[in-house]
Order: structure tokens, then sequence, then C-alpha cells
């Protein structure tokens, strides 16, 4: 597989709604590469919310193997699930998900916390996933005090804290206006680039096309041609 960071095969999800059983994914296979910036563009209902987070480790494949990081994911093992979450993935939502209380500097150390990294380590770390965004100036700004696009910083300051080889993204811009959105795109291009993360981007967002290395559309649970 050589140094692909990122790897779906061959894989199916079905859910059980009642009595009836719905395929939203009909085996999907993709690669992504160090670096790599991945648009996946799909309408409503089309499995790319799915696939994204079954990529996270967030849901587990009906059939299919999953490898991040040169690791294959173990369903079976929900505690090394965890781990690789931790460990290999960063994770941006539409929603900022910060945590009103905390400042920046805070918001980002608690994850790292999570993460297992606590101390003066953590705050160090924090402190430079924050300057890496451009926001080592608001460290002690609780997100009240923030804007839209720094918000939306903070965020991604917390997934690339501790170094994450994959970088997934749900609609990361859809709050945010269309020149704050082109800015928030062009650092994540930037922070895929600088450090050989492969990051993909789930969107309705025409511009994401400008800053991905390849767009991948996804329809009615398989991958466009």
């Amino acid at each position: 597989m050589g140094n692909t960071v990122l790897e779906v095969a061959e894989v199916v999800k079905t859910f059980e709604e009642g009595s009836q059983r719905v395929e939203v994914l009909k085996g999907v296979s993709m690669r992504v590469e160090p670096g790599e910036v991945v648009a996946l563009e799909g309408p409503s209902g089309s499995g790319k919310t799915t696939l994204l987070s079954i990529m996270g480790c967030i849901l587990t494949p009906t059939s299919g193997r999953v490898t991040v990081a040169g690791e294959e994911a173990r369903p079976d093992r929900p505690e090394s699930l965890r781990e690789m979450r931790r460990r290999s993935i960063g994770f941006v939502f539409q929603q900022f998900n910060l945590f009103p209380a905390l400042t920046a500097h805070e918001n980002v150390e608690y994850a790292l916390n999570v993460k297992g990294l606590r101390g003066r380590a953590a705050e160090e770390e924090s402190r430079r996933a924050l300057e890496k965004v451009g926001l080592g100036d608001r460290l002690s700004f609780l997100p009240r005090d923030l804007s839209g696009g720094q918000k939306q910083r903070v965020a991604i300051a917390r997934a690339i804290a501790g170094s994450p080889r994959v970088l997934l993204a749900d609609e990361p811009t859809a709050n945010l206006d269309s020149a704050v959105g082109t800015e928030v795109l062009g650092l994540f291009r930037e922070l895929a680039k600088s450090e050989g993360r492969g990051l993909v981007i789930v969107t309705h967002d025409s511009k994401v096309r400008a800053v991905a290395d390849r767009v991948v559309g996804i329809r009615d649970g398989r991958l466009a041609a």
C-alpha cells in the first residue's frame, strides 16, 4: 500500500430500519495519499457523511476494510478504534463544537488531554497548533469573543494538535461567509501540504474544488465514475 495514509476497500454499510435493510454504501473503495486534498461531493442521502464516519472509525462497515496510517481498523476491538481516532485522525465539523467556558487555548488543550497528552507538553502543543492557524494572539479569548472564522480556526487547531496523519472535515465552511470560507479552505490545504496529512472534505461548497487535488463524487452509495 506504500505511503497511503487512508484506504477504504470494498466498504459496504447497511442500516436496519424496522424490517427494512437500507444499503447506504455499496462497495466503495478509495485511497488518500500524504498531502492530498480530496473533496467528496454528492447530494443529500448519497452516503458521503456515512463514508466520512467510516473513514474516521466512528461507524464500522458492514463489510470491507478501513486502513488508517498503515493500521487496519478492527471493528471487533472498540478500544483499538478509539485509540486510532485519538492518535491518527483529526475531525472538523460544520458546528464548531467549542466549550463556551474555555479559552481557545484551553479548548485545544482539553482535546489533547483526551488524547492522553497532559501538563506542559499539552500546553505547548496547544499553543503551537493555534499559532499554526494564525491565532497566536487569541489564546486567551473565549469563543464568544471570536468571529465565526476564528472559531473554525480553533476547531482546526484542535484537529491538527497531536499531528494526526488524517484530517476529515464535514461541511467546514457551511457556517462561514464566502470570503472567510475561502481563507479557511486555503488554511486547510496549507496544513495538509506542509505536514503530509491526508485531507478529505465533505462539501456542497463549490469553492472546495479550487483547493482540492481530486474531486470524488458519490451517488446512491457508489463512487461516481
